[in-house]
């Protein structure tokens, strides 16, 4: 493509990512060149400055500069996935029909990529999930790096677009379980600080840090969102630890790990938001239970609910609990079984 151009997202294309709009219609620029072009400002929307994962929706400009018309991305549709990785992301289906793939992600596994990760996250290794149709499968929402859980995957762009919408009218309803320093009081609430980016951080996903701003700021802090955070104690460890259920009314970065954290209860293992290696001695903070219990990050999307964009059935998926997780829950005397499917509606 020669020569800058502003290009409109059209009604049928829906709202989604920057980057995967663009490389949907132009299928050779790499991951990388979306973002250095982000950075450099080549790529704006509407005038202003974005980044990779800016959302674009029907009606939205998009400045793009010249863009080479073949190049090696074309390959893409090409990766050749390496087997054990293969049959890792196949042993993490979760539930599959012909219009959506269901994953319990791996913790660890990003679920896309980023700078110096190569193809080893989810959406690189889609290749291996397209059993049998053309094009890969094509994430609709993500989980942080560290957060195992089930993660929806659409088999076409009818079905991303609908489950795009259900999500943006929040007719989904995501279920996360994590044991969490101390026991929080009152045992249900909902935490409501609003979410800004830290200063002098790096860009993306896991190298960013959030900030809890008071609901009575937020409108006076630049770039401060309002993030809501349902929680519910289902058992506690004493005074020590709680294992809690996590509904995030919104979908802010790291919203469940902030918000948690601010209260004085932040999740085991996170040494992000949880004051690092500082072991918990009971009655809250300290990200680390010490003994046995692992040090990974102990949050796990739970259970999904939503409403099949063909069927109109109300699907709900739940994902058992990744391994270091497991463990913890046997160590301290907790058992899946004992949760009600929604401890929300229990209480209600």
């Amino acid at each position: 493509m020669s020569g800058v151009k502003v290009l409109t997202v059209a009604a049928d294309e829906g709202e989604s990512r920057l980057d995967r709009w663009l490389k949907k219609r132009f299928p050779q620029v790499t991951q990388g060149a979306v973002e250095k072009m982000c950075r450099t400002g080549q790529i704006r929307v509407d005038g202003g400055r974005v980044k990779a994962s800016t959302r674009v929706a029907p009606g939205m400009q998009v400045r793009v500069p010249p863009l080479p018309e073949t190049g090696p991305a074309r390959a893409r549709d090409e990766i050749t996935v390496p087997e054990s990785d293969a049959q890792m992301i196949q042993s993490a289906v979760l539930w599959k029909d012909e219009h959506i793939i269901a994953l319990n992600k791996p913790p660890g596994l990003p679920s896309q990529g980023g700078s110096g990760q190569g193809n080893r996250h989810v959406d690189g290794l889609t290749e291996a999930l397209k059993f049998g149709y053309k094009d890969r499968p094509k994430l609709v929402h993500r989980l942080d790096k560290d957060t195992s859980g089930v993660l929806l995957l659409a088999r076409t762009d009818r079905i991303a677009r609908a489950l795009s919408e259900a999500f943006r009218h929040r007719t989904t309803r995501k279920i996360y379980w994590a044991a969490v320093a101390g026991v929080p009081t009152p045992r249900m609430g909902t935490i409501r600080f609003g979410l800004v980016k830290a200063p002098g951080r790096g860009g993306g996903g896991e190298g960013e840090k959030m900030l809890c701003v008071p609901p009575s700021k937020i409108d006076a802090t630049e770039g401060a969102k309002r993030a809501t955070t349902d929680y519910a104690v289902i058992d506690a460890l004493g005074t020590r630890a709680a294992w809690v259920a996590l509904v995030p009314v919104t979908g802010r970065t790291h919203q469940l790990r902030a918000h948690m954290a601010e209260i004085g209860h932040p999740i085991v293992g996170d040494g992000k938001y949880g004051g690092s290696g500082q072991e918990n001695l009971g009655d809250g903070w300290g990200a680390q239970l010490g003994g046995e219990i692992s040090r990974k990050l102990h949050l796990h999307a739970r259970s999904f609910a939503f409403d099949h964009p063909i069927t109109g059935k109300r699907i709900t998926l739940t994902a058992p609990l990744p391994p270091h997780m497991a463990k913890t829950w046997a160590t301290v005397g907790w058992r899946e079984g004992d949760a009600p499917a929604d401890p929300f509606e229990e209480e209600e």
